[in-house]
């Protein structure tokens, strides 16, 4: 079987597990700026990862195309997405429903991959949103709120890079996808 794995990664984390998952399923690894649909036609298997900005995928528009198209319709199709946030039920539902249809999930097997947050990485625009974020966060504490444990670590990490990626975390992909 001829695999593809397909990403978008703005800071690394995403691209750490796209060359795992690579290499697992001795898969061609490509950059997702750099293809197009008719690249990866040749293909029985595809695999698309992206990183979270909100609850938005990284490359999810190019995944849609993908998807609504009759070649690709009998391919074998995982698509997975990196975030700093613990991989909850509850979260995992709102990114692939806020990114998918019910109809396009049909088509695909969704995995959640925790990835990490290194503020250093960003680039200018998503550096800004974050700020705003943190300094929401900072309000919040002032006023004598609680803090989850999540945005607690994400103050944090801030200051100090937080990677959890695991080279395991990929197993049940690859399971799927051979």
């Amino acid at each position: 079987m001829k695999s593809a794995v397909v990403y978008w990664s703005k800071t690394g984390f995403v691209k750490k597990y796209a060359e795992w998952i690579a290499e697992e399923l001795t898969a061609d690894l490509v950059e997702g700026d750099k293809v197009s649909l008719e690249k990866l036609t040749d293909y029985d298997s595809l695999v698309f990862g992206g990183s979270l900005y909100a609850v938005g995928i990284n490359g999810a528009e190019f995944i849609k195309k993908a998807l609504k198209d009759e070649k690709f319709s009998e391919k074998k199709i995982a698509i997975f997405a990196t975030g700093a946030s613990s991989p909850l039920p509850e979260v995992i539902e709102e990114v692939k429903n806020n990114n998918f249809s019910e109809d396009e999930q049909k088509l695909f097997k969704f995995f959640y991959l925790r990835g990490g947050f290194d503020y250093n990485m960003l680039g200018i625009k998503d550096k800004i949103l974050m700020k705003m974020m943190k300094w929401q966060l900072e309000r919040k504490k002032k006023k004598g709120e609680e803090l989850n444990e999540e945005e607690k670590g994400l103050l944090e990490a801030f200051d100090e890079p937080v990677d959890f990626t695991k080279k395991e975390n990929i197993e049940e992909l690859i399971e799927y996808v051979k």
